[in-house]
């Protein structure tokens, strides 16, 4: 059975906030998350759909992952609104519905920071692609600074997580990442100031494939 996940204020707050980082630069971001993207496609906390419309013709279909009810429900309007087959359904980052080697690629969008376990999620993704197949990153990370990195944890350790929906933001994910099997094809770090209000925050952005 799928794991619930509910944030209710955080869920009906998070499209807000996600409608002014897409216009400080966040919708080219996921232009370059997805593009050239093809096959099957498993996407791994969809959120309320934000991806959706950036898939490429060459993706068949999309199972989208989303624990939160809320959110869940707003992405499957969005589903409708897209042009490639997109089917959205409850799960866990922690337990994928899919078999062994069943996706030619995932996708995993400013989620990574917010599973329970990133190391077992990443583990599960490992398993639904098959060899070869594509990991698509798109994540907030800990800051190389060690100044900007102990605020990071010093949040992480407090109130971050419970404001966020379970957000930490002092994570290493692209370490994980690699030490979850994967080889690193092409990655940037972005400074991304996802509004006037906060600080530029580091980001990695990229794709890494399953050996």
């Amino acid at each position: 059975m799928a794991r619930v996940a509910k944030h209710p204020v955080f869920a009906r707050v998070y499209p807000r906030i996600a409608r002014g980082a897409e216009q400080a630069g966040g919708a080219e971001h996921r232009r370059a998350l997805l593009a050239g993207l093809e096959g099957r496609v498993i996407e791994v906390g969809a959120g309320h759909g934000l991806n959706f419309a950036y898939y490429p013709p060459e993706v068949s279909e999309v199972l989208a992952i989303e624990p939160e009810p809320h959110l869940r429900e707003l992405a499957r309007r969005a589903e409708e609104e897209a042009d490639v087959r997109i089917e959205v359904v409850a799960g866990s980052a922690e337990a994928l519905p899919g078999g062994d080697g069943e996706f030619d690629a995932a996708v995993a969008s400013l989620v990574l920071c917010s599973v329970p376990d990133q190391e077992v999620a990443l583990r599960e993704i490992h398993r639904v692609l098959r060899a070869g197949g594509e990991l698509r990153f798109y994540e907030h990370v800990v800051a190389r600074k060690p100044g900007m990195a102990l605020v990071q944890r010093i949040l992480d350790a407090t109130i971050y997580p419970p404001l966020a929906g379970g957000c930490h933001c002092a994570r290493d994910t692209g370490a994980a990442i690699e030490r979850a099997g994967f080889a690193f094809e092409r990655h940037e770090r972005i400074a991304f100031q996802p509004s006037s209000l906060a600080p530029a925050i580091p980001h990695i952005l990229g794709v890494a494939r399953r050996a």
